[in-house]
């Protein structure tokens, strides 16, 4: 759980070592410091920071997890697992900014990837009926509150889709 710039040291002692074990003749010693340089380069691309951006996010210092979150080299690249919890925290970070076109769009994606269960992509959908009800824009709206019946799993999950089933045929 390192953010870009621990990785960079952390790379750079790795490439440092190598480069010594390979001046004493160690060679054994030098492909094991380049092994651990290639997974702290993998994990930069493919991890990155978004376990520690989560442990902010919980304890509810979003703009240090958006400040991690923005660490992040490319997206597109984050494996699979990661990807659908980057783009949840992002729109949740983005929606309490009121930036409600951007948070569509992220929970757009993150809906598309895999999240922890059923319960957290329940509450995926149920961000994307409350924007679509924000544009009074009924057929979505419901779509979301329906594929969100599926999955919701927990009791105050059900209770608000309740509420947005009530707001949607009000529409």
């Amino acid at each position: 759980m390192y953010n870009a710039k621990g990785r960079y040291i952390l790379m750079a002692v790795f490439l440092i070592a190598s480069a010594i074990c390979l001046v004493y003749k160690q060679e054994e010693l030098a492909a094991v410091g380049a092994m651990f340089f290639g997974f702290v380069l993998w994990s930069h691309f493919k991890q990155s920071s978004i376990l520690l951006a989560a442990k902010y996010y919980h304890k509810g210092d979003y703009d240090h997890a958006e400040r991690v979150l923005a660490e992040v080299p490319n997206p597109d690249r984050l494996a699979r697992k990661r990807r659908g919890y980057y783009e949840f925290m992002m729109g949740n970070i983005v929606l309490k900014k009121g930036m409600f076109d951007d948070a569509e769009r992220h929970f757009q994606i993150a809906s598309r990837f895999p999240l922890g269960g059923k319960n957290d992509k329940a509450f995926v959908m149920i961000h994307l009926a409350n924007l679509a009800l924000r544009k009074k824009d009924k057929e979505r709206m419901i779509a979301y509150i329906e594929h969100a019946k599926t999955l919701a799993v927990t009791p105050k999950a059900q209770e608000i889709i309740q509420k947005l089933d009530i707001e949607a045929n009000k529409l």
